[in-house]
């Protein structure tokens, strides 16, 4: 129906800043992230909310950016109404990691795919390193 989208850097960092609105509203744990031309890695610690909904919460707040930066790849695609197709696949993949060997496992997947596709290392201002015991550090570093 619509074109595939691929995302240039200038989007990847909207993504990026709508990601972090999101993070910082809702008070996820980013362990990693990775925002490559066609797809998105993300490793989020566990919340209160269900998966699903953080991962809409974080697509949609990455499509409010993209608008209201004018970078919105499908923009030119705006239904009678007005509005603009998702950039993002239905759903989305989830997995669950059930020990801190897995988290950092899936951490060091997600900060090695750029380099896979070519592309830079990323690094992202909402990103927090899971600490050594899988517990985040409080406001003093103590936990």
């Amino acid at each position: 129906m619509f074109p595939p989208v691929v995302m240039d850097g200038q989007q990847a960092r909207a993504v990026a800043r709508g990601i972090a609105a999101q993070t910082t509203a809702s008070g996820y744990r980013i362990h990693a992230c990775a925002i490559l031309p066609d797809h998105v890695h993300l490793v989020v610690a566990r919340h209160r909310y269900h998966a699903e909904q953080v991962m809409n919460l974080l697509k949609g707040a990455a499509t409010r950016q993209l608008l209201d930066e004018g970078l919105h790849p499908l923009a030119g695609y705006r239904d009678a109404k007005g509005r603009t197709p998702s950039p993002w696949a239905v759903g989305g993949w989830k997995v669950f990691l059930d020990s801190d060997q897995a988290v950092k496992r899936a951490t060091r997947y997600v900060q090695q795919n750029p380099i896979k596709a070519g592309l830079k290392r990323q690094a992202w201002s909402f990103i927090e390193p899971m600490s050594s015991n899988g517990e985040k550090p409080g406001p003093t570093g103590r936990r």
